[in-house]
């Protein structure tokens, strides 16, 4: 699946996406974290997600599927409006 970053995350992580190899979103959050450090692990702490485009909102990651073809945008909190 692809990761994407957006503002705060594409810093914290160096990069705008990654490929990483989950089956669930949890554990690609799980995979990132290892390799990006606390800095990542920080604001995915306070980050919304989608996956294809559906956001995930209060479901527990680890029981959001997701395939080789998966897309999911990491998107943290944004000042303004």
């Amino acid at each position: 699946m692809i990761v994407r970053y957006f503002a705060a995350a594409r810093a914290a992580a160096g990069v705008a996406e990654e490929q990483v190899e989950a089956a669930t979103l949890g554990a690609a959050l799980a995979v990132v974290r290892a390799s990006h450090g606390s800095r990542l692990g920080e604001v995915l702490d306070r980050c919304s997600f989608l996956v294809d485009g559906d956001p995930v909102g209060l479901r527990d990651p680890f029981g959001v599927a997701t395939g080789p073809q998966s897309v999911a945008d990491c998107l943290p909190p944004f000042a303004g409006g």
